[in-house]
């Protein structure tokens, strides 16, 4: 079974004009002196407050296909390894661009505010290849379930090109790294990853480290979020449930993303709500909550 992790490199030209460009390191913002990497140093994860981020919400036409074809699988393969907490787990489906942690409740306006150039509205976006992951290999937990996006075509290209001016722009306003990167995950990380979670407070996005492009972000669509250890009896379990899911959608299938979200997030990035929506093809935002429109 194929099985990418969410740190795959794939480097692009555009990708490091757009890095060049950004004249604005997460490092040497005036908010840096907020920025507290202190739990690094801890064994044990750092607590959980508030994680936000900038995602694109899955449209309907894609969640038709999860909801008929994917959904069914999943849940009894749950239910069946007894893994209720996670077939309970409350997500609204997305393809992440950024998180970050902050337990300042203004955050989210903070965000839009910051938003960099938005990509264009993404047509003909492949989700394909289902596979499991772990934040890093043996730490245990968190891991996931997932669906990956094709590396190839423009809509790629766009998302990868956006997931480094978001990274440069959102980097700034975090209070430190996101839990779920500290403890027993950041201690199992490669040197390039951990310099990411220093730096812009997780890793698996886009940015320059000693002046090289590091392109390591994976999009892709999370079906399975868990804190449950990941045994050996588990991993080979879940991919049992990966290989049907391969199985049933081989081809896997495209869909059009024209929307970018500001949600909140749990510890293991499972999206909690909605709180602003923008849309791509305008650069309109508005406030789900009241369907208002909002400046940025």
């Amino acid at each position: 079974m194929q099985n990418p992790s969410r740190l795959s490199l794939a480097p692009t030209v555009a990708l490091a004009l757009a890095l060049s460009a950004c004249s604005t390191s997460p490092t040497t913002t005036a908010n840096s002196s907020k920025i507290d990497n202190s739990a690094l140093a801890s064994t044990q994860f750092r607590q959980h407050q508030t994680t936000y981020g900038l995602v694109y919400r899955l449209p309907a036409d894609a969640m038709a296909i999860m909801d008929s074809q994917v959904t069914p699988v999943v849940s009894e393969h749950l239910h069946k390894l007894k893994l209720t907490q996670e077939a309970n787990t409350f997500n609204l489906p997305h393809i992440t661009v950024v998180h970050i942690h902050s337990a300042d409740p203004g955050t989210p306006q903070k965000m839009l505010m910051a938003l960099p150039a938005l990509p264009p509205v993404l047509k003909d976006v492949q989700l394909k290849t289902f596979y499991t992951t772990e934040a890093a290999k043996g730490a245990g937990k968190p891991w996931w379930l997932d669906l990956g996006v094709v590396k190839s075509g423009a809509a790629y290209t766009s998302m990868m090109d956006f997931n480094t001016r978001a990274t440069t722009a959102m980097a700034p306003l975090r209070d430190g790294p996101l839990p779920r990167v500290t403890g027993p995950v950041y201690a199992r990380m490669s040197d390039s990853a951990k310099t990411m979670v220093q730096t812009a407070g997780v890793s698996g996005i886009n940015q320059l480290q000693n002046d090289k492009l590091v392109s390591s972000h994976n999009p892709h669509n999370t079906l399975v979020y868990s804190e449950t250890p990941f045994t050996p009896e588990i991993e080979r379990a879940m991919n049992d449930t990966t290989s049907r899911l391969n199985r049933v959608l081989p081809a896997g299938f495209t869909t059009t993303l024209d929307t970018l979200s500001v949600v909140e997030l749990s510890f293991s990035g499972n999206v909690l709500r909605e709180i602003y929506r923008i849309n791509l093809a305008d650069g309109k935002a508005y406030d789900v909550r009241n369907g208002s429109p909002v400046s940025r």
